[in-house]
């Protein structure tokens, strides 16, 4: 069949011309991707129609299977089933929150999150490559292309690290990232286009890990961030984690498996989900040891189980009304994402601290991605109804140290990206040649207390008396967020410079060869596709001879037929348990071919019966 493309008269139909570009939010409890079609935005769906693909990666002794497919291994193989792994990124092993409840083994030795599966280590940044994989596949299956860009959606409160470690994965899955956006952002951009809206917004976005609030001012599509704040630690996981470490203290279970684990957060979650629409919530859990849990939940012991979960995110709000010098009064609207914002108690508390009603006519799960996919559309150079100038902000204050164990803060929080600064400082011994410089983040006074980014020398400095040389360093974050660092000493121009790389993440070496890895079990993973596919095909057709025979074979065929259809069969059943994909293709045809007489046999007797009794006027042609 011919597609036919239909243009207006004097314009090109070359498809071509429309770049085909994403928005991609990788959440921590489930992840979408998003286009623009025909000027909307719009969710793309999977094979199965569904747009929520669970942020869930399972690795098997042979397969890796992500998202829904990975779901039912959740309860039989939880040590090697991955899920949340967005609170791990860009972190190391001592930021790890809930550990002991945590179904999975570490590797110990190594201060970098790794976790032991069945295919060996796995580092979260290589975990959310292949959710970026999936989301990739459902774009270009659905778009009928290949994806040219993509904006990834990532929390206000990402450090510098957690951003890297983001681009890192997206570069592992062979994804073109034209910018990381803050998810705050991207949904103001989807309230801002889709609803007309203008003024200052506040937007309370509690997801499955993470929290942020950011304070936003929109005009003529202009999107301004004026502050942002919230808990790089807290989301509806720790709900959930609240509700399965009640069901275990109430039942007094102490050692649990990594099966009984994770049926506590499974089963927890649940109830969550279930108290959102409902007074009361019961489930039963079985424990591996064969004991089987009843519990039962009411909404108003769960809102005081876990309001000072919800107090913790009050006092961000606090912050960043204070820091944009806003009071409550001058918010213009409040939007609701993610879909920890479904809980009724969270509502209530934020309505009522506002004192207004809430924006949550988008759809929670879906208002991120749309927005990054209309960022995407415009920065892809497709044309777009209205340009969007975006002016987000850093969420941390980024300096040195200097004497003393201090820290001077060059760039400080909530300053607007993209962004250069610099400040000269000098040395302070007599004939000094080299300076280091350690690059840190945070909001306190002491080296100690802040995050250490990097560290690099500038030498070569010119022998002088103390104080006398002037060094100028400069910090300049990108529109992504990612920042690099440069030292100059001005009466030489000598210069050092350096990206600055997470502490936490993966080298440019250890990418390559991931990425090597995956290429190389490219043939291998197809060569296991073709022997499930090929054995699939082979019981299918071994189902359908073995009824057909059992039917009426005896009416139909001689004995002798039979039997040789018979071996045939066996044949196929011995190719079937060895892991030849010729041989099982092979004796697949064979047995296709063997039986084509008695197909067509069938089909006869199939046509006769329907005819029988009935006069050829009265027969449906």
């Amino acid at each position: 069949m011919a597609l036919l493309q239909i243009s207006e008269p004097g314009q090109s139909t070359l498809p071509h011309q429309h770049k085909l570009a994403v928005g991609i939010d990788l959440g921590t409890t489930n992840s979408l991707v998003a286009t623009v079609q025909s000027g909307m935005p719009l969710i793309l769906k999977d094979q199965d129609g569904k747009s929520l693909i669970p942020s869930i990666v399972y690795y098997g002794k042979k397969e890796i299977k992500v998202g829904h497919e990975a779901l039912n291994y959740l309860s039989t193989d939880a040590k090697n089933t991955i899920v949340s792994v967005k609170r791990f990124m860009g972190h190391a092993q001592s930021d790890i929150q809930y550990k002991e409840s945590l179904p999975y083994d570490f590797e110990e030795t190594n201060q970098d999150i790794q976790f032991k599966t069945e295919q060996g280590l796995k580092h979260p940044i290589e975990i959310s490559s292949e959710i970026l994989k999936k989301l990739k596949n459902i774009a270009e299956v659905s778009l009928c292309g290949e994806i040219t860009g993509a904006v990834i959606t990532v929390p206000a409160y990402f450090d510098d690290a957690q951003r890297q470690a983001t681009k890192d994965a997206a570069k592992l899955a062979g994804l073109p990232v034209l910018r990381l956006i803050n998810e705050p952002t991207a949904a103001a951009v989807a309230y801002g286009l889709d609803q007309k809206k203008e003024g200052t917004f506040v937007i309370y976005d509690l997801g499955g890990g993470t929290f942020d609030v950011s304070i936003l001012k929109l005009n003529k599509g202009i999107f301004e961030v004026l502050a942002t704040n919230g808990h790089p630690h807290l989301g509806g996981d720790d709900f959930d984690q609240a509700i399965a470490e009640l069901i275990r203290n109430k039942n007094q279970l102490e050692k649990l498996n990594h099966e009984d684990k994770r049926a506590l957060i499974t089963h927890a979650k649940q109830l969550k989900e279930t108290l959102t629409n409902n007074s009361s919530a019961k489930t039963t859990i079985k424990i591996s040891n064969g004991n089987e849990i009843n519990f039962t939940l009411d909404r108003n012991t769960f809102f005081k189980l876990t309001n000072d979960l919800v107090q913790k995110t009050i006092q961000p709000i606090k912050r960043a009304l204070s820091d944009a010098k806003l009071s409550i009064e001058s918010i213009d609207g409040v939007v609701m994402v993610g879909g920890a914002t479904r809980m009724p108690h969270i509502q209530k508390e934020i309505k009522d601290f506002f004192k207004k009603d809430l924006l949550n006519d988008l759809n929670p799960d879906e208002v991120v991605a749309l927005g990054a996919a209309r960022q995407a559309h415009t920065l892809a150079g497709n044309k777009s109804d209205q340009d969007l100038l975006l002016l987000d902000v850093t969420p941390l204050s980024l300096g040195i140290e200097t004497m003393g164990g201090l820290v001077e803060k060059i760039i400080h929080r909530n300053s607007t990206i993209p962004i250069a600064k610099a400040q000269e400082f000098t040395t302070y011994k007599d004939g000094q040649t080299a300076m280091s410089i350690h690059v840190l983040q945070g909001e306190r006074e002491r080296v100690s207390d802040c995050r250490s980014l990097a560290n690099f020398t500038l030498t070569d400095i010119p022998p002088m008396v103390a104080g006398a040389a002037k060094i100028r360093v400069t910090f300049q974050i990108d529109a992504d967020g990612l920042l690099s660092v440069s030292a100059k000493e001005l009466s030489t121009n000598k210069e050092a410079t350096m990206t600055v790389k997470p502490s936490y993440g993966l080298t440019e070496e250890q990418i390559t060869n991931m990425l090597k890895q995956s290429f190389e079990k490219a043939d291998e993973d197809k060569k296991i596709r073709a022997l499930s596919e090929a054995k699939i095909e082979g019981e299918q057709i071994i189902t359908a001879v073995k009824n057909a025979l059992d039917k009426n074979a005896n009416q139909l065929l001689s004995q002798d037929e039979i039997k040789k259809i018979e071996n045939e069969i066996e044949l196929l059943s011995t190719s079937l348990k060895k892991d030849d994909v010729d041989l099982i293709v092979a004796n697949t045809k064979n047995l296709n071919t063997l039986t084509e007489p008695l197909a067509e046999k069938l089909m006869d007797q199939s046509v006769l019966n329907a005819l029988k009794g009935k006069s050829i006027d009265k027969v449906n042609l």
